[in-house]
């Protein structure tokens, strides 16, 4: 943006789609970081024998040895970062090869802006670990693959194009495949006047659904299904990515609380603070596939405070077209249904889909 000798900013230089998606941003970050703080002593990881965890071995096996190696841990020297693909609030994706692998590198670095506390770095670090402590062990054509990672350390030195470069001991390194097609929401924009075919909508619910249903036999709760995060490969078929916020589902509905995910596909239940449980992505499920069908955001009239208020008070749900097939419609109703417990599993929508 460009200012004026006083200081002022020109207001013919404000992005304020830029802006709307910062503070979305923020507000996402700001939520994230509260629900840490307040579940420390209540950490997913390990809870449980179904529980997903984290092993490390000493490096070099000496059992004398301080160092350890997780077995997610990466070799930095077979790693070579290429271009930024993106960035965001907390660092960046760029292309790479890792041991002669295309791969996306996903930089993450919680230092820079000099005013995070250590207490905030350790959550931030903790939500890290998480993230690969749930990733690394998946398995399934439409979950993104997960290759490695590395935590951040002062002997981090990475090779680029241009030569090696050291990293900031804040830095946190994830390496997953490259998916070429981008994200999902990037692919309904470029559709937004023409749209997807039905069988195209169809396939892509059908991608999304099995890899839910996959996670949440897993007892993973994504809590941040959305658009955004889903990646299509060379051929289409849809992954699911980011599992910043993913957790294991607790035994005990109450264990699992708080406003996680984005604002427009979150379930009252969330946005209410109640206990919930995998319905929740069924909830968020049903609004991506309203928006895979129309290629359109829902809400984009309202604001943040508005869309919660709706949702919550007055059931606010995204308009469904009448060209909308009915088999369709009655999924993305049933998916979004107030009551957590008349939505379906994601086994059952499966089969709907199908029949569609």
């Amino acid at each position: 943006m460009e200012k004026t000798s006083d200081g002022f900013v020109r207001a013919d230089q404000i992005d304020l789609k830029s802006l709307d998606e910062q503070l979305e941003r923020h507000l996402n970050r700001a939520w994230t970081m509260e629900k840490n703080k307040k579940n420390q002593d209540d950490f997913p990881i390990a809870t449980s024998a179904s529980a997903v965890t984290t092993t490390a071995t000493p490096i070099g096996g000496g059992a004398a040895s301080r160092k350890q190696r997780y077995e997610w841990e990466i070799d930095p020297s077979k790693l070579i970062i290429k271009g930024v693909i993106a960035r965001g609030t907390f660092g960046s994706v760029h292309r790479g090869i890792y041991d002669g692998q295309d791969v996306a590198v996903k930089l993450l670095d919680w230092g820079e802006e000099g005013h995070r506390t250590e207490a905030e770095i350790a959550s931030l670090r903790a939500a890290f670990t998480q993230e690969v402590a749930v990733w690394h062990k998946l398995d399934h054509p439409n979950v993104t693959k997960f290759i490695g990672a590395k935590m951040g350390s002062s002997e981090l030195n990475i090779q680029t194009e241009n030569g090696h470069i050291g990293m900031p001991s804040n830095i946190c390194c994830v390496i997953v495949e490259y998916l070429p097609g981008g994200a999902l929401k990037s692919y309904l924009i470029k559709n937004r006047r023409k749209k997807l075919t039905f069988k195209v909508v169809v396939q892509i619910a059908l991608d999304l659904a099995r890899g839910l249903s996959y996670l949440h036999s897993q007892k993973i709760v994504h809590r941040d299904v959305k658009t955004e995060n889903m990646l299509l490969d060379k051929n289409r078929t849809v992954k699911i990515a980011d599992f910043g916020v993913a957790r294991v589902e607790a035994s005990n509905p109450n264990d699992m609380t708080g406003e996680t995910g984005t604002l427009g596909y979150m379930a009252p239940e969330v946005l209410n603070g109640n206990p919930y449980n995998r319905k929740c992505d069924v909830y968020s499920f049903g609004i991506c596939l309203w928006e895979t069908y129309c290629c359109d955001m829902p809400y984009p009239d309202l604001s943040f405070s508005e869309v919660t208020s709706a949702v919550v008070r007055q059931n606010l749900r995204p308009e469904i077209p009448r060209c909308c097939p009915s088999s369709l419609a009655n999924v993305m109703k049933r998916c979004w249904d107030a009551n957590p417990d008349k939505r379906p599993e994601m086994d059952e929508l499966n089969f709907e889909i199908l029949k569609s």
